[in-house]
């Protein structure tokens, strides 16, 4: 049990390494540090499940009786809610608390901006190119359709209370909910490694003092035990209502953002026949890590608390329980959902969780999404970014390495290991400013295939259509993601962040700060757009040798920037929020529709579409796919039947001491060093040659 001045040192050195990240941030692109800051725990939350991407919008009055202030918004008709974020942003770089009364004054404050973007009187009292406005016409517009007001803190101080939600409140016909992210969770979220924080949910307080009954289905070991439950539908909308998306696995949370319309069918059967739902739908998978069980009333077993329930499918029946109440006012007394729920051991989370998650999907369109950490392509880019050194700069004395980030918190964990000597040596290797996360590829790709009004819909939205584009693509040939595929990826996050910063130092978007992300992603789609009309490319292989956009380049971007952000401004009259206008193919249409002078010496940094195709073919033809990469692929696919594996092996006279390390680490989900990829390569011949059938062994 860590104990307060062991959790209080541990949260001063995450304070401190939130605002070392804050700072670097801001270096990097000229932005505030506030907004900075809002960014990293946007991220955060939103990986977390806390809310979806949000639009970056601070509107701010400094007064005491009607001031108000919120920092991010996201309107979903569909589901009929907003999302409000509030930055609590301390700059002291000291350890401050928020206690009750500071929190309850921020939430009332974010609630006063909600109220006012109610009224006309509001709306024309504000200018319509500030944020205020940004944030305030979407509420004004479509107050309608919004029934229910999710509210959150976003802190770097430290709340007074272990308690991290406040109880929701009736406002005027509409649900307001309250929660916070402070820098307990934050180092919370930091510490899950790629998973997400621990949610504790009390079934039975939320079950007017009852447990659940359930009957256990399977309990034999194996890392797992299952229970079968009827849900009550008034219990499965309190915790949706309480906790919102943080309740779904991530492909289904990821995929319901990107699709989102409401089940009408569910709501339907609810206000119509609510004895029959549980006859109707096919109900929930669930996963959790742990389960409180206690005796009912009648002696029988059940379930009053539940760790970290994720639900990896029914996530569409979840949110349509929800609205139905909010939406039809249904009473819900009648309703019950079918839950199948099965308790995994915290070691097995990684081998059996997305594996419950794929089967169970495999009726949906979410399994053409499985694109999370474990996947082929992801393992791919992360084995080329451990593997391949940047070329030496002038003056350099090391060679660095970017660092693909496949699961969130893999760069810090593995700064964090070892001693403080093995810690500096790791950042020399991979230096904080070369990380590439998931998402970070998502947009940088979609930006070079010149769609930037998918860019501009949000990391989360924008991740789904580049899954979805890989994938299909990885099942065609899995040959084509090699190693030059990882160096253009690279080079293109380059010419990204250079045209990041360069618009964030610009002299005319200083004096006029706002939509600079989207006017990066429309820049860099507009030169490619132009310079692919005449059958030519950029020279990424030259971006990837130099580690920076060549000067005609730069020149390029610098022309196109102001000129491109301005016509982002200029909204048709019918759509007063650029924000959402960015997102449409008309901004596309309008922007590729410039006539921007480029540098007439641009064509040195070119090639041809035939040479960028001659270079692609010949990276493919040099082998179908790295054979460590097909190795990892394999053991992967191999985790469940390591102990078999190993058996035969060891029957058969083929087991090292190296592959049988190798298949530890197998069984475990872990991925592979060079020396273990090397025995269980070896391992995998001798077994083949012995008549060993494997799952999809790679090409030798």
């Amino acid at each position: 049990m860590m104990t307060e001045n062991q959790e209080a040192a541990d949260l001063s050195e995450t304070l401190s390494e939130l605002e070392e990240e804050i700072a670097l941030e801001a270096a990097a692109t000229n932005d505030l540090k506030a907004a900075c800051f809002f960014r990293i725990m946007h991220d955060t939350g939103v990986e977390n499940g806390d809310f979806p991407d949000l639009d970056y919008t601070p509107a701010i009055r400094e007064t005491s009786r009607d001031g108000y202030r919120i920092d991010g918004v996201c309107i979903d008709p569909e589901r009929r809610e907003v999302h409000l974020a509030v930055c609590d942003y301390r700059q002291s770089g000291e350890m401050e608390t928020l206690d009750l009364a500071g929190y309850r004054q921020i939430f009332s404050r974010a609630r006063r901006f909600f109220d006012s973007a109610l009224k006309p009187e509001f709306i024309s009292s504000l200018e319509e190119m500030s944020s205020s406005f940004e944030a305030a016409y979407p509420i004004y517009e479509q107050q309608a359709k919004i029934s229910r007001i999710r509210i959150v803190i976003l802190s770097n101080a430290r709340l007074a209370t272990r308690k991290k939600t406040v109880d929701s409140d009736e406002h005027n016909g509409r649900t307001f909910t309250y929660s916070i992210l402070d820098l307990s969770r934050y180092a919370d979220i930091q510490k899950a490694a790629g998973g997400t924080e621990a949610l504790e949910i009390d079934i039975a307080e939320l079950n007017d003092g009852n447990p659940l009954p359930c009957l256990k289905a399977y309990g034999g070991g194996n890392g797992y035990e299952s229970y079968l439950v009827a849900m009550p539908g008034k219990v499965l909308a309190e915790i949706y209502g309480r906790y919102g998306a943080r309740l779904l696995e991530q492909n289904v949370r990821a995929f319901l953002q990107a699709k989102t319309k409401v089940n009408r069918g569910i709501i339907e059967t609810i206000s119509g026949a609510p004895e029959r739902f549980f006859a109707y739908n096919n109900g929930l998978t669930v996963t959790a890590s742990g389960i409180e069980t206690r005796s009912g009333a009648d002696g029988s077993l059940g379930i009053a608390g539940i760790r970290d329930m994720q639900i990896v499918n029914g996530g569409q029946t979840t949110a349509s329980v929800l609205y139905a109440k909010d939406l039809r006012r249904a009473e819900l007394g009648e309703v019950f959902v079918q839950m199948k729920l099965s308790v995994v051991d915290p070691e097995h989370v990684e081998e059996i969780v997305p594996k419950i998650s794929r089967f169970a999907n495999t009726q949906n369109r979410i399994s053409e999404a499985d694109f999370f950490s474990g996947h082929p392509f992801h393992v791919s880019m992360e084995r080329f970014s451990r593997r391949l050194s940047v070329p030496v700069r002038d003056g350099a004395l090391h060679a660095t390495r970017w660092f693909y980030e496949r699961a969130r918190g893999q760069y810090a964990d593995r700064k964090n290991k070892g001693s403080s000597s093995n810690r500096k040596k790791f950042e020399t290797e991979f230096p904080k400013h070369q990380v590439i996360t998931k998402t970070d590829a998502a947009k940088y790709q979609l930006t070079f295939a010149r769609k930037p009004h998918f860019v501009s819909q949000g990391a989360q939205k924008c991740f789904m259509r580049f899954a979805e584009s890989v994938s299909e693509r990885w099942t065609k040939s899995e040959a084509s993601f090699n190693e030059k595929y990882f160096r253009d990826m690279v080079s293109r996050a380059i010419i990204f962040r250079w045209c990041d910063a360069m618009i964030g130092q610009s002299e005319w978007y200083v004096t006029d700060r706002g939509y600079k992300a989207p006017s990066v992603t429309y820049t860099i789609a507009y030169l490619n757009h132009r310079i692919r009309e005449s059958e030519r490319t950029i020279d990424l292989d030259a971006v990837w040798a130099a580690q920076a956009p060549g000067v005609r380049l730069q020149e390029a971007l610098s022309r196109i920037a102001p000129v491109v952000a301005a016509e982002i401004r200029n909204a048709p009259p019918e759509l007063k929020n650029i924000g959402e206008y960015t997102k449409r193919e008309l901004c596309w249409t309008r922007v590729r529709a410039l006539d921007i002078d480029l540098p007439e010496e641009l064509e040195r940094e070119l090639i041809s579409e035939e040479e960028r195709k001659h270079r692609v073919r010949s990276a493919r033809d040099q082998g179908s796919v790295d054979m460590d990469i097909g190795i990892e692929v394999l053991a992967m696919k191999c985790t469940a039947r390591s102990e078999d594996i190993r058996e035969y092996a060891r029957s058969r006279g083929f087991l090292s001491p190296n592959s049988n390390r190798a298949l530890d680490r197998i069984s475990r989900g872990q991925p592979l060093p060079t020396p273990d990829a090397n025995a269980f390569a070896n391992l995998v011949k001798l077994m083949k040659k012995d008549g060993y059938e494997f799952p999809s062994a790679p090409d030798e």
